[in-house]
């Protein structure tokens, strides 16, 4: 008899706990100031700081790691900026350890983030441009204007996207853009007339 009353007030307080609804209240959580932290989202304006801002200017002369100081390996231009540097760097080279291995990386970048829309020869026909109809078609890398087009450029141009292409400066690594351009450069000479 005792063992059975036991049993029903048992079963009494797991059915006391379940109301059979979706609970409406907060949800208990011992630390609650790790649950809902205090947070500004960025270009808000914020009362902390005397200038209203939330976003703090870099201190002065700091550098961020992944920025690439030379403007001729971190923009593709001539140290005067005059111009675009005619071929990519040999620093780069240096970094992969020789050009072969500059390209095979070159070609699996390629293969990531252009050869949807410039297709494996970079005629400009890839799966992205067939299927979709997009107009205007890319262009293909074997036409006499990108042959001629210094290396600098085609690094800015993966850099900053131009019309339709997006940018990919903040998705590539530096050195993997100087990749891709060598290998855009061994495609043309393998496609070459």
């Amino acid at each position: 008899m005792a063992r059975a009353l036991l049993i029903l007030l048992a079963l009494q307080l797991a059915g006391a706990g379940c109301r059979g609804q979706t609970s409406s209240d907060p949800p208990i959580v011992p630390l609650r100031n790790m649950f809902n932290q205090d947070r500004y989202n960025p270009q808000a304006e914020s009362q902390l700081f005397k200038d209203g801002r939330t976003m703090r200017t870099p201190a002065e002369g700091t550098v961020p790691r992944e920025r690439e100081i030379d403007p001729e390996l971190g923009q593709g231009r001539l140290e005067d900026d005059s111009d675009y540097v005619a071929e990519v760097p040999l620093a780069v080279a240096q970094r992969f350890g020789g050009v072969t291995a500059m390209i095979e990386r070159g070609q699996d970048r390629y293969g990531i983030y252009c050869r949807p829309c410039h297709d494996g020869t970079g005629a400009g026909r890839g799966t992205v441009i067939t299927r979709s109809g997009w107009q205007p078609l890319p262009p293909s890398f074997h036409q006499d204007r990108i042959r001629q087009m210094p290396d600098g450029q085609l690094f800015a141009t993966i850099t900053h996207g131009i019309r339709s292409m997006p940018s990919y400066g903040a998705y590539i690594p530096v050195n993997d853009r100087w990749a891709i351009v060598s290998y855009v450069r061994a495609l043309e000479l393998s496609q070459g007339e």
